[in-house]
């Protein structure tokens, strides 16, 4: 592993950001420590890290802020938010500030490694442009974007997640447990009916109308499927 792919760790817990940083160094990564908002802010516009794994929490500074204030100040690689278990994702994608993905705590560090070698491979890999074109609509995933009819529209991560994860498997019917372990992951606890919702708001975006779609098809009693030529 190249020595200096950089990573931002921002976790005001000392034991933890300890034990991130120490494993992260072993596979080969310089991480670049921060405790809290502020000094995270000089440090990821200074050394332009390729992820900034960031502590939801955080004293003074929410992560959420420090996530708008760097998007603002045009860092646009990966940024993987680490919330604690309780924290509803889905309150905290709805301020829609530009975080990449998440990861919840407590996590296991072999999955937090799976998970940074992962985007490292992808963004080294993939033109930082990477985006699915389907008839008048472009996707940009890691920028959260639909451009329709060239119009911005923003999603939230988990539309984000699902639309690309459609993209990537067009016209192949996925059942609604492939499609919940890809969207959230080996600890969710998820029922189809937010995975619905979710399906619901998607089509909202994408559908010119939502209860007739095109696109984003019900497979009855098993899932959905995206359908393209």
């Amino acid at each position: 592993m190249n020595e200096e792919i950089k990573i931002a760790l921002v976790e005001d817990d000392e034991n933890l950001r300890f034990l991130v940083a120490e494993r992260l160094e072993s596979e080969g990564y310089k991480v670049l420590e921060a405790k809290n908002g502020e000094d995270a802010e000089k440090i990821i516009l200074k050394e332009k890290p390729k992820i900034v794994l960031l502590d939801w929490m955080l004293p003074g500074k929410q992560g959420s802020d420090v996530c708008v204030n760097i998007r603002k100040a045009g860092f646009d690689n990966q940024i993987i938010m680490m919330t604690a278990k309780g924290q509803d994702i889905d309150k905290i994608e709805a301020y829609n500030f530009g975080v990449s993905d998440y990861i919840t705590k407590p996590f296991n560090m072999d999955v937090l490694v799976a998970m940074v070698d992962n985007k490292i491979k992808f963004s080294l890999n993939s033109e930082k442009s990477e985006s699915h074109r389907f008839d008048n609509m472009e996707h940009l995933p890691n920028t959260h974007l639909l451009i329709k009819d060239g119009h911005k529209i923003e999603l939230t991560i988990l539309e984000n997640r699902i639309l690309l994860y459609f993209l990537k498997n067009k016209n192949k019917v996925i059942n609604r447990e492939e499609l919940m372990m890809e969207v959230w992951g080996y600890n969710a606890d998820v029922n189809t009916r937010t995975l619905d919702m979710h399906i619901v708001r998607l089509r909202k975006k994408i559908e010119t109308n939502a209860d007739t779609p095109l696109y984003l098809q019900t497979v009855r009693g098993i899932g959905y499927k995206f359908v393209h030529n």
